[in-house]
């Protein structure tokens, strides 16, 4: 049973609001108990609320109060993805009701039709939540770090969760020098014959392959789930680490947490003697049926992933090595709030790495009957600059593609974002989520609505920017 034996201190959940950390002077108040971003929502936890009476302003004046005491249990923030219409059906609001009801009492809610049964069965005889705060579309609640890690196999359909750290978190706003490097792409940016040909030259056959082995599809991977405690992640990991190596890449596993499939770093040193780093990322974890076995995440996020490995063997292919550091990064624990990204982008900051940008792609190949295909870069978090740099090269080199904003938020980009790197997604639509198989087990490639050739196509859009933004030189063989 969770008590309130310790003195209160409070949380604050407002808009996130960039602004308030570039502001001069920096209101202490809020960079010093800042615990991160969630659903588009800052978090800050304190113990004296009168110093933030005097800094709330502009969209953070919207924020809520939350008493809590100081020995609450792990921190859990969970929220509805922003879903198309077409996706909110009378019984997506029935599971919803029967969740929050859940929290309100504690307890989970008996044998609702999303929920792993396995897991109602070991927590359903005594309360394991602590309801801090609920609106319709989100909740923060608190729990034992065990179940927190396992949160995701209950949630209904279209919601997401993240765990809160236990101490503040920085957030570092792009430094100038880096974002004038990306004003200078901006600038400077224009037709390149040679890029053309390069990410023209990405294998449609080999990326079907691909995602087949990656969900299961071809008969022969064996991967049933690539959820990030399977046996099937593991399978995917090693296997992608041995195709990242087979293009001329330096790979290694990475754990971040015990339980937790590795991230999959690969690196292609620069040709020339400097620091900065081009990072391209997906993420290969994926969600089934809220919990239940099958999780192939065909598109969320196997489209990423195979979009990753297309620009890998044509690195290979076409012979390239790059004037700057480029990193090729599938990363692991994204579907319980960013845990493997976070772990990764605080290791680079932590070592200082100039990471002159970084792109994330989550969601490629979905769009609705009738819908042209498209690339959605980010309403809220991310970089506006990279984000612009990106929207640009698709109109040079893939203009099939409309481009447009998404609300859908926020994929392992944040991680970089929060740390000053300059960053930004590339996803499916210039719009909210549309794909009904999200987070389901039914998430394959061969189904209706899933395009490979739009997945290509944000492909080229991610290698083209690479490309401009790294330099490049290819061997005398491309040439000829």
């Amino acid at each position: 049973m969770l008590t309130h034996s310790s003195p209160l201190t409070f949380l604050l959940l407002a808009p996130f609001d960039a602004a308030v950390f570039t502001s001069d002077p920096v209101p202490r108040c809020l960079t010093d108990n800042f615990y991160g971003i969630y659903g588009g929502q800052g978090i800050f936890r304190f113990q004296d609320p009168s110093c933030f009476s005097m800094q709330l302003s502009g969209s953070m004046e919207s924020g809520s109060f939350i008493p809590m005491s100081q020995d609450v249990q792990q921190l859990v923030w969970v929220h509805e993805a922003s879903i198309d219409d077409s996706l909110k059906t009378s019984q997506h609001e029935t599971d919803v009701y029967d969740f929050l009801q859940s929290l309100t009492t504690g307890k989970l809610a008996a044998g609702p039709d999303y929920m792993n049964q396995e897991i109602f069965s070991e927590y359903s005889s005594e309360p394991i939540f602590e309801l801090l705060h609920s609106t319709p579309t989100s909740a923060l609640f608190s729990t034992s770090r065990e179940f927190a890690l396992k949160v995701d196999r209950i949630l209904p359909p279209f919601w997401k969760s993240a765990l809160l750290p236990a101490s503040p978190v920085s957030f570092i706003p792009i430094p100038a020098p880096a974002a004038d490097h990306v004003k200078s792409l901006l600038k400077s940016l224009k037709f390149d014959p040679v890029i053309s040909s390069i990410v023209n030259s990405i294998s449609f056959p080999q990326m079907k392959n691909d995602i087949r082995f990656l969900t299961g599809e071809d008969g022969i991977s064996g991967i049933v789930s690539r959820h990030s405690f399977s046996a099937g992640s593991r399978v995917a990991a090693n296997w992608l680490l041995q195709r990242f190596e087979d293009t001329g890449a330096k790979c290694e596993l990475r754990p971040f947490l015990d339980g937790f499939a590795p991230n999959v770093v690969c690196r292609y040193a620069s040709s020339v003697d400097t620091n900065a780093t081009v990072l391209i990322s997906g993420h290969y974890d994926s969600r089934g049926s809220f919990g239940y076995q099958r999780a192939p995440g065909g598109n969320d996020d196997g489209s990423g992933v195979t979009a990753l490995l297309a620009i890998a063997r044509t690195i290979a292919r076409r012979g390239i090595t790059f004037r700057t550091n480029v990193e090729l990064v599938a990363f692991a624990g994204e579907e319980q709030g960013l845990l493997g990204s976070k772990a990764y982008a605080r290791e680079m900051y932590d070592a200082d790495a100039n990471i002159t940008l970084m792109i994330q792609a989550d969601m490629l190949a979905y769009h609705a009957p009738f819908e042209a295909p498209q690339l959605g870069l980010p309403l809220s978090i991310g970089s506006t600059d990279v984000a612009q740099l990106v929207g640009n090269i698709s109109e040079i080199y893939s203009p099939e593609l409309t481009v447009g904003f998404t609300p859908a938020c926020c994929s392992d980009h944040q991680s970089f974002f929060e740390l000053g790197f300059p960053s930004t997604q590339v996803f499916e639509r210039a719009g909210p989520i549309a794909d009904p198989m999200y987070h389901n087990s039914g998430d394959l490639s061969e189904r209706s609505g899933y395009d490979m050739h739009q997945v290509r196509s944000i492909a080229k859009v991610q290698f083209a920017t690479l490309l401009h933004a790294s330099g490049f030189d290819l061997s005398e063989d491309d040439l000829q």
